[in-house]
């Protein structure tokens, strides 16, 4: 076994297989780029090598460099994680002909099954089904539209050294297919360092279903059931859940002999996952093999008690697999929530910044929360814009989901823009919660956008009386500080009547502190709640006993209120004496400024074009501007027909939040 292996990865993933390498009394070296100095993955490892400045090309994606670092600690192995290097198969030669073990599959594999275009032909010839599509290199737009007309839109077009939802664009017409062409091929020269591209038939109503596989030096290969992926939003999953609730088991047999059957016609060794995309009748076609350490592989891992970082380790060390296909269980189910650092309130754009606050769920009971970020931590815009997984096991599907949505309402972020609203309100969903959903879901539910989830009634009764119960805890706080307290010493000696001011909705309240069971009583209208909480200012959650019930919500003071949020929504409270909120019916709203003059940059990010010059007329829908942001190039448009006054940024240059890139007569 291998005393010591480097990992040429960041973040949540180098800190996963470090968790493990430590547990198999394995020393391991971290990698970081200037950006992350000071990041978790650095601090866990017992060494460290720097390799460059922030952007990836200058340091994760440098194989000599690790390589370097390999034989400067004294590395006998490296664990690639996914993404960057994981899938290079030049990488994987490189670390062979310096003597060092790749913790992944043979270089074979990698190049056989990392060219789309390749492995779409391997899979044929191995009997595995696949999508009807070009199987070949595109040359341009003309010969892209002359493809699609023979396939049928709508076509999917796909990068070729792809992955991770980069370098892909779904066209319903010709015109769509060669807007996105060239926006394809750009995205995958930056990503992958290679602009081919291929076309297949897009499969509608489908679901996104993989299998996990594990195959030893031996000649040993299994299946780890499926997961399904297909909740996603521009092709990037989102949740991942462990078994699918649409695959019956004859159909779990059939894709999973047709993953080994395809692994073994390319001598694959390690963990990897065949990806298949199903149709509403079940039929299924093969999408590509992903040669590495996916990103959901914690669901597979809760239902079947297995560690695959552990048994990619044992592969690359010559250990054979100690079970067959007969041993791999099925054990519950499992959900995985990628928390992202996007903001779902302004479409899911990239937010970067400083976590000046970052609390997970406690990791017990069946929760699960792998991350690679502490208080402090810099989210930057270099990098993918993961903060955690949260994953969660149960015996059942629906148990599995509510672990999931009370996790989600203990998760305290602050500093940067987060999804985990948006997570809350797709665990909610109706749709999502009886299994019948599809790869569109997120496009089909949300098509205006995300303002927050449905509210329940019984939810914003909870969110009434904590309200009351934070402000009588605020002021008796206060109190204590000024000695305006009762002969108690509890209560201050002020009036409980108050209003809350819930959305603009004045709702009169009594609250009251009854020595008799140390509880908080709150009234409102015919609603009548006791409840118990430890929480003190500061805290930025909030758990408490409402009649009898467990509930957790997340609080932020505002200049004026509190800014609460539960089960997916946000709501802006104030409680006021009732003079106070009689006056405040009195108050003008100010009228935020008119801003639609300007095109503001939506997310901190790289100009990677301008598509106007001043004088220009542009019609609505009309490209402006692209700008590029954690790795994604996003395609500012046009609202309404207007004239451009002035250009105010320059192609090249880097970006804030709001900063005018035009400005319209």
């Amino acid at each position: 076994m291998f005393k010591k292996i480097l990992i040429a990865n960041r973040g949540e993933i180098a800190c996963r297989v470090m968790k493990t390498a430590r547990r198999m009394g394995i020393k391991t070296v971290a990698v970081y780029s200037d950006a992350d100095a000071g990041a978790l993955h650095v601090e866990m490892a017992d060494e460290a090598v720097r390799l460059g400045p922030p952007p990836a090309t200058q340091s994760y994606l440098l194989g000599d460099a690790i390589v370097a670092a390999c034989l400067s600690t004294g590395a006998e192995a490296v664990h690639p994680g996914y993404g960057f290097l994981s899938e290079r198969e030049a990488f994987a030669r490189q670390l062979a002909d310096a003597g060092v073990a790749f913790i992944g599959p043979p270089p074979a594999a990698i190049a056989a099954m990392g060219d789309k275009i390749e492995s779409k032909k391997l899979a044929r010839q191995a009997g595995v089904s696949v999508v009807p599509g070009f199987v070949g290199e595109i040359a341009d737009a003309d010969h892209a539209a002359a493809i699609a007309a023979d396939i049928g839109y709508p076509v999917m077009m796909k990068a070729s050294a792809g992955g991770g939802g980069k370098g892909m664009r779904l066209a319903y017409s010709e015109g769509e297919l060669r807007e996105g062409f060239d926006r394809v091929r750009s995205e995958a020269r930056a990503s992958f360092g290679d602009d081919r591209l291929f076309i297949e038939k897009f499969v509608e109503q489908p679901r996104h279903i993989e299998i996990q596989l594990l195959g030893d030096q031996h000649g040993n290969i299994v299946y780890l059931h499926e997961r399904e992926c297909s909740i996603q939003r521009r092709h990037q999953k989102v949740v991942e859940e462990a078994p699918s609730p649409f695959v019956t088991p004859e159909m779990r047999r059939a894709m999973g002999e047709q993953a080994v059957a395809l692994a073994r016609a390319v001598g694959y060794t390690s963990a990897g996952t065949v990806e298949f995309i199903a149709g509403a009748d079940r039929s299924f076609y093969f999408l590509e093999m992903n040669t590495r350490l996916q990103v959901e592989h914690p669901v597979t891992e809760m239902i079947t008690g297995l560690d695959l970082v552990e048994w990619m380790i044992r592969i690359a060390a010559g250990q054979p697999l100690d079970f067959g296909q007969a041993q791999v269980r099925l054990n519950g189910w499992a959900v995985e929530n990628r928390v992202y650092a996007e903001d779902p309130y302004r479409g899911f754009l990239p937010s970067t910044g400083r976590l000046t606050a970052y609390r997970s769920p406690d990791q017990h009971g069946g929760v699960r929360v792998d991350t690679g970020v502490v208080p402090g931590s810099e989210i930057s815009l270099f990098y993918d814009p993961m903060i955690a997984k949260l994953v969660t096991h149960g015996a059942t599907r629906e148990e599995a989901i509510d672990l999931q949505l009370d996790a989600l309402d203990r998760y305290a972020i602050r500093g940067i823009g987060h999804n985990v609203d948006f997570l809350s309100a797709v665990m909610q969903h109706p749709r999502f919660r009886s299994g019948e959903f599809t790869t569109g879901f997120i496009a089909e539910e949300y098509p205006d956008g995300f303002a927050g989830a449905p509210l329940p009634e019984r939810t914003r009764h909870d969110l009434i009386a904590v309200a009351a119960v934070i402000n009588a805890v605020r002021v008796g706080r206060d109190g204590a500080i000024d000695g305006q307290l009762d002969d108690r010493g509890a209560t201050p000696r002020v009036e409980l009547d108050w209003v809350v001011e819930f959305d603009r909705e004045q709702v009169p309240v009594r609250v009251e502190l009854r020595a008799e069971d140390d509880a908080w009583h709150v009234a409102h209208g015919d609603h009548e709640h006791v409840v118990e909480t430890l929480w003190r200012p500061g805290d930025h959650t909030c758990v408490a006993t409402i009649d009898s019930r467990l509930v957790a919500i997340q609080t932020d003071p505002l200049p004026v209120g509190y800014r609460l949020a539960s089960r997916g929504s946000q709501h802006r409270v104030r409680v006021l004496t009732p003079r106070a909120a009689e006056l405040a019916r009195h108050m003008i709203e100010k009228v935020p400024p008119d801003l639609s003059r300007f095109l503001l940059c939506p997310m901190p990010g790289l100009v990677v074009a301008l598509n106007v010059a001043e004088g220009d007329e542009v019609q609505p829908g009309q490209p402006l501007a692209i700008v590029e942001a954690m790795k994604m190039e996003n395609v500012l448009r046009a609202e309404k027909a207007a004239t451009v006054k002035r250009v105010a940024a320059r192609q090249g240059e880097s970006l804030a939040v709001d900063a005018v890139i035009l400005e319209f007569e």
